[in-house]
């Protein structure tokens, strides 16, 4: 109760033409009848935590609640555990509401339109699930589509395969896409909320640096639009196994070069701070963006000081993962002290691979989809995330349209037999780190060690050169410049072997899933000159 007292005085407190008639309140109830809205059946719920993206408030016995109205922002519910947001018509949670009292900047894409604040209940159903069952997670990155034909292959090639896998139940237990829902043409937004509705899996978005209003004229303008459509830039979500921590980490800096960077804002801190300290320190803390924390080589890509601010707000937490995109490559990143990481053990980033790959770029397949593998020879997809309920948690990269491979292999097809053994097969085991155990042998003999390599991924540098020597387009965009990727292996070819074919097997141990294997064969031939 005092706190709700306490939230009161301070709305007072504002200047009197902001109040009347609006209001910064409201109840958060338990919605047994499920229709939305608070009626003779429903409970309140107490101790829910409220917020304005800086102030952090629990509702009182009586589920009521209070923030200041002090500027405009959007007022969003901590979703508790064990309960569940009703879905609204695009098929999003409804969890949020925008205060904007006044017009806002004139915005090419419209930005928030003004409404009186009234007051506003948030309804919360209770969630049935197993106890001591697994969380599964769905993690987009970048789905980026440019044009309405690439939300098409968004759906084809991502959303479809999973809705028929889910044979009508929903795909997962969360959703999230890490930023860059679309390629700056923010009016692609419901189209693409109606696909990933298809999923029936509540659905949380990060801020992308392409989901940005380019022509705000500050970094506080920037998310209108995508806070329309979406609601808050920085929020917390929990579930039993996991709290998620979503962040806006694209600071628009316009007029500036480069145009952006990462970092936090000031009132990000106020909340983290105060979110932070509600939760105990063994509690598996999931931290979704979209650039990466660390740094690109050679430059500052998400500025220290903040990164350094946050590690240091982190550090009492034994449970931590990091989830970015941005990159359109796979890669893992483990923190330690030259990144201003103290904690005991590394922090683990997983810097997730696009869902649009090298953005819906190739030749296409038989179905029409461009194979839009990225920079580092990663099929495109997403990812899996499973947490349990001690906090613990594996990582899945899946391969678009259903595919179930963890590595591709490019060899040569034919050798001359006693030739200088210098031709090599390669493995690019996407999941992979720098530690990972990675072997071959050929035609039935012994395991041997690969050594990873920093060079192109071999199979997408050869599309780039039939890219380079064909006469007419071979795709509406050419598939992007092949880059050394992090989980690239490499093995000799013997050329002692009788002639013939001979099977090529790789393995790795990847850290989740054990054992995953590809094959393929090369075959030596005997020429007198």
């Amino acid at each position: 109760m005092r706190l709700f007292l306490l939230a009161i005085v301070l709305a007072a407190s504002a200047p009197a033409h902001a109040l009347a008639p609006a209001c910064n309140a409201g109840t958060v109830f338990e919605d047994r009848d499920g229709d939305g809205l608070r009626g003779p059946g429903d409970t309140p719920l107490a101790g829910v935590l409220v917020s304005d993206g800086r102030r952090l408030v629990r509702t009182d016995d009586a589920g009521r609640w209070a923030l200041p109205l002090d500027s405009d922002h959007t007022v969003f519910v901590v979703k508790p555990a064990g309960f569940a947001f009703p879905a609204g018509a695009d098929g999003l949670p409804v969890f949020w509401r925008h205060v904007q009292r006044g017009p806002g900047p004139a915005l090419r894409f419209g930005g928030i339109a003004p409404a009186a604040p009234a007051c506003r209940d948030f309804a919360l159903r209770r969630a049935e699930s197993p106890a001591g069952a697994p969380l599964r997670v769905l993690v987009f990155g970048d789905p980026q589509p440019k044009t309405g034909k690439d939300v098409g292959y968004y759906e084809r090639d991502i959303v479809a395969p999973l809705v028929a896998a889910a044979g009508g139940q929903r795909a997962a237990d969360l959703g999230l896409t890490l930023g860059d829902v679309v390629s700056d043409d923010l009016a692609l937004y419901p189209a693409m909320n109606r696909i990933t509705a298809r999923l029936r899996t509540p659905w949380l978005h990060v801020a992308g640096n392409h989901d940005l209003d380019f022509d705000a004229a500050t970094d506080e303008d920037s998310l209108r639009t995508f806070r329309r459509h979406f609601g808050p830039d920085t929020f917390a979500w929990e579930e039993p196994q996991a709290s998620f921590i979503v962040l806006d980490d694209v600071i628009w800096r316009p007029g500036q070069s480069p145009a952006y960077i990462g970092g936090l804002r000031e009132s990000q801190f106020e909340f983290l701070a105060a979110y932070l300290a509600t939760l105990p320190k063994d509690r598996r803390l999931v931290l979704a963006a979209h650039i990466p924390f660390f740094d690109e080589p050679g430059k500052e890509t998400f500025r220290r000081a903040d990164r350094e601010r946050l590690f240091a707000l982190l550090k009492p937490f034994r449970k931590v993962l990091l989830l970015t995109a941005h990159g359109h490559v796979q890669r893992h990143h483990r923190h330690g002290p030259a990144d201003g990481w103290q904690g005991a053990e590394p922090l683990h980033e997983y810097n997730v691979g696009a869902a649009c790959g090298g953005y819906w770029s190739g030749p296409k397949d038989a179905a029409g989809i461009p194979d839009s593998r990225m920079s580092d020879g990663t099929p495109n997809g997403y990812a899996t995330a499973e947490f349990t309920a001690a906090g613990d948690y594996s990582l899945r990269w899946h391969v678009a349209g259903g595919g179930d491979a963890a590595m591709h292999l490019h060899a040569p097809k034919v050798l001359r037999r006693g030739a200088y053994p210098a031709a090599g097969v390669y493995a690019n085991v996407y999941m992979a780190e720098a530690d990972t155990r990675v072997e071959y042998r050929v035609a039935g003999g012994e395991w041997r060690p690969m050594q990873r390599v920093a060079e192109p991924d071999p199979a997408l540098r050869r599309e780039n050169l039939l890219d380079d020597a064909a006469d007419t387009l071979r795709a509406y965009d050419r598939l992007p410049e092949a880059e050394a990727p992090t989980h690239l292996w490499r093995g000799k070819l013997p050329t002692d072997l009788a002639e013939g074919e001979h099977r090529i097997e790789v393995r790795a141990f990847d850290r989740w899933r054990g054992e995953v294997t590809a094959e393929t064969n090369y075959r030596l031939e005997t020429r007198a000159n």
